[in-house]
């Protein structure tokens, strides 16, 4: 990094706070110019200043990231050499006297796991950390991210509701909200969402097991924070596809080929009855019109003659009776 700065003091005063590792001193390239409103006097010859540092400049940490809060900042990281002693200390970025004034070391450490951590009592986000041991320091910008966006995920006739809370902090942001998800095992889509009502929808499919995550991430025109991607959120299940048409489609052809098979057979064996042969119409009206010249026979007249009934004899027999006196 080169700058030019111009002083009429015979004293110069610069704060040296860089992200560069492999930095652990400053040359300062000096000479005098010359007024333009006095005649014959010309620039001074450049003499080279060398400013090293009280130790040298390595990575300590890494990982560095700091959890913004309403009331302060967490800030976590994993520390290369657990133990060589680390101190911490925090300030606004800046190179006036003020802000440098302002440095102040972290009195809110704590561990959990692998991780190291303290407790900033600032809500800036233009914060710039110091980390030091007794043998070497490193300066630079934390990353800032905040907390992973939790889904709401909801039903509204076909299509699936996700609403979401905004971050507490940076409120005159603009967020930009990644979404990913995955439906029936399907390959993940993502997409950016810009709207400022924290909701979208997505088409429904009840026969699909869908799964969600998502993270945020400010606009262009604010300090850059972010979060990491939010543990899965699933929601429905996978239903067996229904195969009603496919059994239709391969029963209902299989059926109709064995009625057709089975028409051929019957057809086959009542062929006679089904298409009898039809005489020729030209034999027909020939035997007609030979039948019309032949002489019809007289027919004899018949007279009824009754057939005539058997019958037996009927023997009559007379009996004796003698009258019976009254008394």
């Amino acid at each position: 990094m080169q700058y030019v700065v111009q002083t009429e003091w015979r004293h110069f005063t610069n704060s040296c706070l860089t992200e560069e590792m492999d930095s652990d001193y400053w040359n300062y390239t000096i000479r005098t110019i010359s007024n333009p409103h006095c005649e014959g006097w010309n620039d001074s010859l450049s003499v080279i200043a060398t400013v090293h540092t009280t130790k040298p400049r390595a990575e300590l940490v890494k990982d560095f990231k700091c959890n913004l809060d309403p009331k302060g900042m967490n800030c976590s990281w994993i520390p290369l050499n657990r133990s060589l002693n680390l101190t911490l200390s925090y300030r606004k970025c800046g190179e006036s006297d003020e802000l440098i004034k302002t440095l102040k070391e972290c009195d809110r450490y704590y561990r959990h796991g692998m991780r190291d951590g303290c407790y900033l009592n600032v809500d800036d986000r233009y914060t710039c950390i110091n980390a030091q041991t007794e043998a070497a320091l490193s300066t630079f910008k934390p990353l800032l991210v905040v907390p992973s966006p939790h889904l709401t995920i909801k039903q509204v006739e076909k299509n699936l509701r996700l609403t979401w809370t905004p971050p507490e902090v940076a409120v005159n942001c603009d967020w930009i909200y990644e979404l990913c998800f995955k439906r029936c095992n399907e390959q993940e889509d993502c997409k950016n969402i810009t709207e400022k009502k924290a909701e979208t929808n997505e088409p429904y499919d009840d026969n699909c097991f869908y799964e969600f995550r998502s993270r945020v991430t400010t606009g262009h025109y604010c300090p850059r924070v972010s979060s990491d991607f939010s543990e899965i959120q699933t929601y429905g299940s996978n239903k067996p596809p229904d195969e009603t048409l496919t059994v239709a489609a391969i029963v209902i052809p299989i059926i109709l080929s064995l009625c057709v098979m089975l028409s051929c057979l019957c057809f086959k064996r009542h062929r006679t009855i089904l298409c009898p042969i039809i005489p020729d119409p030209s034999a027909l009206f020939k035997e007609m019109m030979m039948n019309g010249n032949r002489e019809l026979k007289p027919t004899e007249e018949r007279v009824y003659t009754p057939v005539p009934e058997s019958t037996e004899p009927c023997n009559i027999e007379k009996e004796n009776s003698v009258p019976q006196q009254n008394s």
